[in-house]
């Protein structure tokens, strides 16, 4: 069955702004998760007065009942008025609008989103110089601790299973393998490797070899990640794709990882 569903978000009068940006993140995410299952299949948003946000979702599901679970798990719940409005085919409804209907190629593709899932914070150990090789030079950077925090996700860095294997080409730019563990807050693990790099002006590298501090928006530091867990609720990690924003400090590394969906 498809439904339309008419949500008029109201932001209740002195709700700090920090739990107004993680509950919008963790919308995202939740909404990403209902594309992959096939229950939100458009979504559309108009800005209303008085801070309401209205917006209005093309739904799939077997019954209304499983839709109010659906839209009840919402992180914006409780602050959403839904008016659900159960659909029928019509006689004259156009064969590309027709569920199961496939769209020409020409047709075109959705633009991307990011949503932020978490942000780590990484203690540095001594770098282990092995010198220079085929590639370039070959050093190995232990990542000794940290916390993450996030929407949904949140807890520690384990050390001893943590660091950035990279090559340092001649100009100085930086291609890093990082792979580290997390354990979530509840015990859950997750297994995340990355492939980096690191690049920007001559005189800026020469600082960021020194271990100056130096602020983030000097250079490029990105990463491609993927995430791995055996933890039932958080199986949307493994089917994810995702990237990262860091930065380098003096003693330390911080990545901002966000869901593309």
């Amino acid at each position: 069955m498809e439904f339309l569903v008419d949500f008029k978000v109201n932001i209740p009068d002195g709700t700090p702004e920090s739990e107004v940006r993680d509950r919008d993140s963790a919308e995202a995410i939740a909404a990403s998760k209902l594309v992959e299952q096939g229950h939100l299949r458009r979504l559309w948003k108009e800005a209303g007065a008085d801070g309401e946000t209205r917006s209005l979702g093309l739904y799939r599901a077997d019954s209304e009942l499983e839709l109010e679970a659906l839209l009840g798990a919402l992180p914006l719940a409780e602050w959403m008025h839904v008016t659900v409005t159960p659909l029928a085919p019509h006689p004259n409804d156009p064969p590309e609008g027709r569920p199961g209907k496939k769209h020409a190629m020409s047709a075109p593709l959705p633009s991307p989103r990011v949503t932020r899932v978490y942000r780590l914070e990484a203690t540095v150990g001594q770098t282990l110089d092995l010198g220079d090789i085929s590639e370039g030079h070959r050093r190995i950077v232990p990542l000794d601790g940290g916390t993450f925090t996030g929407p949904e996700l949140s807890g520690r860095l384990l050390p001893g299973a943590s660091a950035d294997w990279q090559i340092v080409s001649p100009d100085g730019t930086v291609l890093g393998d990082i792979r580290y563990t997390l354990q979530t807050d509840r015990g859950d693990l997750l297994y995340v490797q990355s492939r980096s790099v690191r690049h920007g002006s001559s005189e800026i590298l020469a600082r960021l070899g020194r271990g100056d501090d130096v602020d983030a928006s000097e250079y490029t530091f990105r990463t491609s990640t993927r995430i791995e867990t055996a933890a039932p609720d958080l199986d949307w990690l493994n089917k994810g794709i995702f990237i990262s924003v860091a930065g380098r400090q003096a003693g330390g590394v911080i990545y901002e990882t966000y869901l593309v969906a």
